[in-house]
């Protein structure tokens, strides 16, 4: 293999264009493919998620690639997706015994062991009691918002028909016969044991609502904000349908998972995470175990350890760098950071957890940031402060709500704007005098309430 398709491989390898790999590779002779090269093409294979043919492709040099721990990795990832365990298993393992102590071959090696264990038992459970003969009289929670965004009439065999076709999908058969029962909704249990962390928690996923078979209802598969919506609009991947939505507002969805199974068989269930590239967490094998799985938030209540841990967040995690910056700048303020430390203690306090929103003590520490950073950044504009704001605190290591949303900012802005304590000179955003000098006097008060250092 020359250098210099090497090159493009490995280019084209960083910039995700999985296909432009393939395509070269499909164009070169089967003889003239070595081993390096069955390599690259079933890793690009695996990355477009055609496992089947991955796989295919790297047994080919099976003989070779027993002892090397990259081969071994690559089909381990195949087997995985293709929800052949105990061959993925083996493979991780292999992988670990030839290169030991890789974080992400650890967590494959974790998720082979748990998804086994919790299949076993799901088997065990849903052999027990057969999913059509469980009790679904208390499976929903009844409320005006579910009624309004999910439930829908039940559906019809033309509906049915209707929606796998959009879709392009066969939707599963218990699925079809739950909401034949009720057609989507918001159940009473809405988490789901998880065997490695996501952006929603180190143990689990949560869900909001059920999507039934539908047009009318946003929450539907085929509503407003359905299945093709999270899809065309959020980027989650073309593996199946979009089953659950879930309370990120978009950012974590569940799915039907039809790649090992083909677009007319029996989809696996699984967590597709917006905020870790599109990371897939498998779930379930079918759509029967998933609810069968399925546990009270209860089972899951962290409120108070979280509670203790954003205390000490707020108290002790280092500012990030703008933040700091922009304190050691304040003009008027002595004690700006342990002004900040102590605002952000009492939000913590009243609400469990730290995040701003639209409470009084929010809205203040939106005004501290604009005054902070427009008082070193005198021409700062509209687009420019959004843009730098998730810098500070937002999105910061360390002391850090972990995220925000932007639409309170802008809101807020607009707000201060109508008020007339923030003015707009031909672009350029600044506090007013008087509302400078009341902001400052809150400072103060706050700083003269706060205890000796040290």
């Amino acid at each position: 293999m020359s250098k210099e398709l090497l090159d493009k491989l490995q280019s084209w390898y960083d910039d995700d264009q999985h296909d432009k790999i393939v395509e070269a590779i499909e164009q070169l002779p089967e003889s003239e493919r070595d081993y390096e090269l069955v390599g690259h093409y079933g890793r690009a294979l695996n990355n477009l998620g055609r496992y089947t043919e991955a796989l295919q492709q790297l047994l080919s040099v099976e003989q070779q690639g027993k002892q090397d721990a990259t081969w071994n990795w690559r089909i381990g990832y195949s087997y995985f997706y293709m929800h052949q365990w105990e061959k993925a298993l083996s493979a991780f393992e292999q992988f670990d015994r030839l290169e030991p102590g890789d974080a992400d071959v650890d967590r494959y090696i974790e998720a082979c062991h748990d998804i086994m264990v919790r299949q076993a038992v799901a088997i065990r459970e849903i052999t027990r009691v057969p999913f059509r003969e469980r009790d679904f009289s208390q499976f929903w929670e009844m409320s005006d918002y579910a009624d309004k965004s999910y439930v829908e009439a039940p559906p019809t065999a033309e509906m049915i028909a209707s929606i796998e076709e959009e879709l392009r999908y066969k939707l599963p058969a218990d699925y079809i016969w739950l909401m034949q029962q009720q057609n989507g909704g918001v159940p009473v249990n809405t988490c789901f044991p998880t065997a490695v962390s996501t952006s929603w928690a180190e143990d689990h996923v949560a869900i909001t609502g059920i999507m039934g078979i539908g047009r009318e209802k946003a929450y539907s598969l085929g509503g407003s904000l359905g299945s093709n919506f999270m899809q065309e609009e959020w980027g989650y991947p073309d593996i199946g349908v979009v089953l659950c939505d879930c309370p990120s507002a978009g950012h974590d969805v569940i799915m039907l998972d039809y790649r090992a199974c083909g677009r007319d068989g029996e989809p696996a269930v699984v967590h597709v995470d917006q905020e870790a590239g599109y990371y897939v967490t498998f779930l379930a094998p079918n759509f029967a175990t998933f609810i069968a799985g399925l546990v009270n938030e209860e089972a899951f209540d962290t409120s108070e350890q979280d509670k203790l841990d954003d205390l000490d967040k707020v108290e002790y995690a280092q500012f990030s760098s703008l933040l700091q910056s922009l304190c050691e700048k304040a003009d008027g303020i002595d004690r700006i950071e342990a002004v900040i430390r102590n605002i952000c203690t009492q939000i913590v306090e009243d609400k469990g957890y730290f995040a701003f929103h639209a409470d009084e003590l929010s809205m203040l520490m939106y005004d501290i940031q604009f005054w902070l950073y427009a008082g070193a950044n005198p021409g700062v504009t509209r687009a420019q402060y959004l843009a730098e704001y998730e810098k500070m605190i937002a999105f910061a290591q360390g002391f850090s709500t972990g995220g925000y949303a932007p639409d309170f900012v802008s809101s807020w802005l607009d707000e201060r704007i109508k008020q007339g304590d923030i003015v707009n000179k031909e672009g350029v955003l600044s506090f007013t005098a008087a509302a400078t000098e009341r902001l400052v006097g809150k400072l103060i008060a706050i700083e003269s309430g706060l205890g000796d250092e040290g």
